[in-house]
């Protein structure tokens, strides 16, 4: 079995940083384990520019954030495996052991004596709301439309209506915009928007996107594939009030209602979790309940700016160095 002294899951903006960090601090054996076929997680899909503001004082587009991050995990040598689905976490006492699954490896089990969870989030899909309704083709979560957009190079449709207004739903609205489609209306179930004011300008405003707050999908029609929505107006106890129904034809709904932290490896590993993060609970050190088991990144709770997941990243690695030393 092999044998690492940190072993990172999730190779994203994260999972590199912690890495660099911990290599920093003198740490040779880092494994870096990917499930996707690349480095980089989320940032490869987000061709958008305003990454780096604030680690390199300049503005990026995700995938270049994410090469600055590259070129240095493949100059300081760090050993990483892609195509790598972590599978289980199993700890006893200081040891750890990290079962994987890839296609040219098969499954193998990882000793690590130090471990850095950076898996990320995921979106909360459609079955996580309650909106009445067949189920068409056609409803997309923001993502995957984005995925689908910029890195496949499909177009989900031509006539779009997006519920909420996180940032993902809200630059898609513009990608959508630029690549032909017609966006009809951005839809916010609460009174504000749930993504940053930058976003609302650059992305809405300056495009004439209408954002309707206090709304919601009260109803989608068709039954093979979407047809349309209808919107309608919610109190403060967001329930839709009858007589405010607008009907939107459209041929593709895009969800932007949420992210939540990627957790299961960490629940099965014992770790205590946090209700209102949705991440585990953690120490000054970013150490969860479990010694030697660190978290950073979206993992631990959903954060605004890539930049901001670096710097929790970089602390993460120098805590689990810190960490390798103490136990040594």
């Amino acid at each position: 079995m092999e044998s690492f002294d940190i072993v990172i899951i999730g190779g994203g903006p994260a999972g590199l940083a912690a890495a660099l960090a911990a290599r920093r601090q003198g740490v040779e054996r880092i494994l870096i384990l990917e499930r996707d076929e690349v480095l980089g997680g989320i940032l490869n899909q987000c061709i958008h520019n305003g990454f780096g503001l604030h680690t390199f004082k300049e503005e990026l587009t995700g995938p270049e954030y994410a090469w600055r991050y590259i070129e240095q995990i493949q100059k300081e040598k760090i050993l990483y495996r892609l195509s790598s689905m972590v599978v289980e976490i199993q700890t006893e006492g200081s040891r750890k052991t990290v079962t994987v699954m890839s296609r040219t490896r098969g499954m193998e089990q990882i000793q690590a004596r130090t471990l850095i969870l950076a898996m990320g989030c995921r979106e909360r899909p459609r079955g996580a709301l309650n909106v009445p309704g067949f189920r068409p083709a056609g409803i997309y979560t923001a993502g995957t439309a984005q995925r689908l957009v910029n890195m496949e190079g499909y177009m989900p449709g031509r006539e779009i209506v997006i519920l909420g207004s996180g940032d993902i739903g809200l630059i898609m609205a513009r990608r959508m915009t630029l690549e032909g489609a017609k966006v009809k209306v951005v839809a916010e179930i609460l009174p504000q928007s749930g993504g940053l004011k930058r976003n609302i300008v650059q992305c809405l405003e300056d495009y004439g996107i209408p954002l309707k707050l206090n709304h919601t999908v009260v109803d989608i029609l068709g039954k093979e594939h979407i047809e349309g929505v209808t919107l309608a107006r919610v109190d403060e106890a967001k329930t839709p009030i009858p007589g405010t129904e607008e009907f939107y034809s459209c041929d593709t709904l895009l969800l932007s209602v949420g992210l939540i932290p990627e957790n299961e490896l960490t629940r099965e590993a014992g770790a205590e979790m946090d209700e209102k993060t949705g991440g585990p609970v953690v120490n000054d050190r970013l150490e969860t309940t479990v010694p030697g088991m660190f978290a950073c990144g979206n993992v631990l709770h959903v954060h605004d700016l890539v930049d901001h997941v670096s710097q929790e990243a970089e602390k993460a690695g120098e805590w689990a160095a810190q960490y390798l030393r103490e136990i040594n």
